[in-house]
């Protein structure tokens, strides 16, 4: 079990009782910090409570009383918590220093063994190729952070030859002081969550922290054809690696009409690639650099670009249905992701759209929509994607839920159609999640099959 390295505090708060906060103390108690617990919603006869208590940690649940900053030198935040909570802005005020637990994860394991993914779009993906490419390759990594795996939980369980590879959100990377990865990978910058973060340049920050602690031995591998990124490195220290779908980079990763390559390098023929979707390139482009810096081999690269379909609701192949593809999107919370959904088929395509209403203009998708030949919406947001259908003259459907919406797609389908479910909307106006939603339009169309 790895320990702490260069962590002077002595008494941690940790703020929120998820499954970050529940590592982080567990984590802290372990290596001898007093530990004082902060969750609105847990409810004092729990069990988490008692177990914690058991341990030693203080816990106060229910409210958000002041007084537990008294003695604190240093906070451990849940991600999704906004700065603007009231026990946040008062340590603000009191110099407390802020983190969340990907800080722990890099004092557990080592600036070397760290990798880094991050960016607006792709980062699941990316994340996922890379660890099957070094997994391929032999070479030992464990796989956490946004992903769904509290990166410091492990950490904790590292072996000597062990790589960490983690996926990070905005959220984490706000809370980081000298979390410092080995190699990163920026994938690309467009407008989000700026409802948490109150503004691009604020977004554009927080995600700029995955680079600010390298220094000239460690690498940065970006997109070269996004705009925002290359103004993001501009003062990176770091070995910069560029990878582009539309120029050629003898430093990098790049493609042509017939080859993907690393530097000057043939790593696959494009026509093997299995992973569909243009937006997709980009994504395997920045795996084959990451993976490649980090001692990947060209054979294992390739097994895993002849074998790899996708992510589980990024564009997930389901099911071929009398000649008509299925894929599960349901991870397009936001219309960019939509649209690069779209662009990944020149069949004719039936979508299936809506969700929850953040005030979008979704006429923004209208250049998206040359192959798209019927709409099925639902949710909060139906009556505008019906009407943005009507506008482009596409036949609409108006239905209660995924379930509905793929039953009524199968049947006004044709032999040799795409049936797409790509919401453009986050899900929570009906769903707990975005995959709740994808596993119910999978189960449906497991059902039609």
């Amino acid at each position: 079990m790895r320990t702490l390295k260069n962590f002077p505090y002595k008494h941690a708060l940790v703020l929120g009782l998820a499954k970050s906060g529940t590592a982080a103390a567990t984590i802290l108690l372990n290596n001898n910090v007093h530990v004082r617990i902060n969750d609105y919603n847990t409810k004092p006869d729990a069990d988490i409570v008692t177990e914690f208590g058991r341990l030693g940690a203080e816990v106060v649940v229910g409210s958000h009383p002041l007084s537990i900053l008294e003695g604190i030198d240093i906070i451990v935040k849940n991600p999704g918590i906004p700065y603007s909570n009231v026990i946040l802005k008062e340590a603000e005020e009191r110099n407390i220093p802020i983190i969340t637990e990907i800080e722990l994860a890099a004092s557990l394991a080592g600036d070397n063994k760290l990798i880094g993914i991050t960016g607006s779009n792709g980062k699941t993906t990316t994340t996922s190729l890379v660890y099957q490419m070094l997994e391929a390759s032999e070479r030992q990594t464990k796989l956490a952070g946004n992903i769904g795996v509290v990166a410091s939980e492990v950490a904790e369980t590292l072996e000597e030859d062990d790589l960490l590879l983690l996926e990070l959100s905005s959220f984490q990377l706000m809370g980081v002081h000298k979390f410092k990865p080995h190699v990163v990978a920026l994938l690309n910058l467009f407008d989000a969550h700026l409802d948490y973060h109150g503004s691009v340049d604020a977004y554009i920050a927080a995600k700029k922290n995955i680079i600010i602690n390298q220094t000239e031995d460690d690498y940065i591998v970006y997109n070269s054809d996004d705009t925002r990124v290359v103004t993001a490195i501009e003062n990176a220290k770091a070995i910069r690696i560029p990878f582009s779908t539309v120029k050629q980079h003898t430093e990098g990763a790049w493609l042509d009409d017939y080859y993907m390559y690393f530097k000057d390098e043939k790593i696959i023929e494009l026509q093997d690639i299995v992973l569909v979707g243009d937006h997709n390139k980009e994504n395997i482009l920045a795996a084959i650099a990451v993976s490649l810096t980090m001692g990947a081999t060209k054979a294992g690269i390739h097994h895993v670009l002849t074998t790899f379909t996708g992510v589980e609701h990024r564009l997930q192949y389901v099911a071929n249905i009398k000649d008509r593809l299925f894929y599960n999107d349901s991870k397009a919370t936001n219309m960019l992701a939509t649209e690069k959904a779209l662009q990944s088929f020149q069949q004719p395509t039936i979508l299936l759209a809506g969700g929850l209403d953040r005030g979008d203009d979704y006429e923004q998708l209208i250049p998206y929509l040359q192959n798209v030949r019927e709409m099925v919406v639902f949710g909060e947001t139906a009556d505008q994607l019906s009407d943005l259908a009507i506008k482009q003259q596409i036949k609409v459907n108006k239905v209660e839920n995924v379930k509905e919406a793929a039953q009524v797609a199968y049947a006004h389908s044709e032999p040799g159609d795409v049936i797409l479910l790509s919401p453009a909307c986050a899900s929570w106006d009906q769903y707990k999640t975005f995959e709740e939603r994808g596993n119910m339009f999978i189960q449906a169309v497991h059902t039609l099959a």
